[in-house]
């Protein structure tokens, strides 16, 4: 049998936990400063073409290279991201705020009200957020909002579900009790008491969301449903490259990709670091 290791304990796990913290919280400066000063710094004409560039490899001049018709890539990775977080942050947000009042009705309410609630979030989540996020794009022209709308209505399941399960357990405490008990009313007891206790997990469940949605908006816009093809987005970066690729040119590809894989992780480091906060806990569970 296996020996058990302690997640986290000693020195070595801490000092471990606070690298990948600090390596995290950079990552994400850099990404910040990148998508706040570089557009004005250096404005992208989304409909430029210079044939004579095209496909040219990375070079001092253009670091990341070109793409199919002579843009630099860097700049149209940087606008792209820039596309992508507004997405997923606003998205986040907005699903964060959708699934926080549900899940906090249907724990606190109770009985029948809190079972068809439930039952509706269950079959919401049997049909697969692309393919509802396609419906839904699908309505609208090619743009940014209908793709933020698609992402925001398709992320607040698994919140409202944490949120009601938070709720459900916060029911039983003492505090609760005793407000009850002083005359306090439902309505006032989850909007004083349950909807704050429960804030920290529904932030870090936003926090979790925003690589999740960037994703989905980069598929949406990989299939044509997203932003119009000569606007920077990751997505759309990804699909046009695809010819490339085939014929030798991995600069097109690799970078937009990358673009995409590095937030992801600087945002899941960080969501680690805030989740040992709010549980110790698990610092010292015990894995095999």
């Amino acid at each position: 049998m296996a020996d058990l290791v302690w997640k986290g304990g000693g020195r070595a796990g801490r000092s471990t936990r606070a690298l990948r913290g600090r390596t995290s919280a950079v990552l994400v400066a850099l990404i910040a400063l990148a998508v706040l000063l570089v557009p004005p710094l250096a404005p992208l004409d989304q409909q430029a073409v210079d044939l004579s560039m095209k496909l040219e490899p990375p070079s001092w001049a253009h670091p990341f290279g070109t793409d199919d018709v002579g843009r630099d890539l860097l700049l149209r990775c940087v606008y792209g991201l820039r596309v992508s977080l507004l997405v997923g942050l606003v998205a986040a947000l907005v699903a964060t705020v959708i699934g926080t009042a549900v899940g906090a009705a249907a724990g606190a309410l109770g009985g029948w009200t809190d079972r068809l609630v439930m039952r509706a979030v269950d079959t919401l989540s049997s049909v697969p957020h692309l393919l509802l996020g396609v419906f839904i794009v699908a309505l609208f022209r090619p743009g940014v909002w209908p793709v933020l709308v698609s992402v925001a209505l398709t992320h607040w399941l698994s919140t409202a579900r944490i949120v009601r399960a938070e709720v459900l357990s916060l029911r039983s405490r003492p505090f609760v009790d005793a407000a009850i008990s002083g005359g306090a009313s439902r309505l006032r007891v989850t909007v004083r008491h349950l909807v704050p206790a429960v804030l920290p997990q529904a932030g870090l469940a936003a926090v979790l969301m925003i690589p999740h949605a960037m994703w989905h908006e980069s598929a949406l816009s990989f299939l044509g449903l997203g932003l119009p093809a000569h606007q920077a987005s990751l997505g759309n970066l990804v699909q046009t490259a695809r010819g490339s690729l085939l014929a030798g040119h991995w600069w097109p590809t690799l970078f937009p990709g990358l673009f995409l894989v590095v937030p992801t992780l600087a945002v899941a480091g960080l969501a680690g670091a805030w989740r040992d906060r709010l549980n110790p806990r698990r610092r010292s569970e015990p894995t095999l």
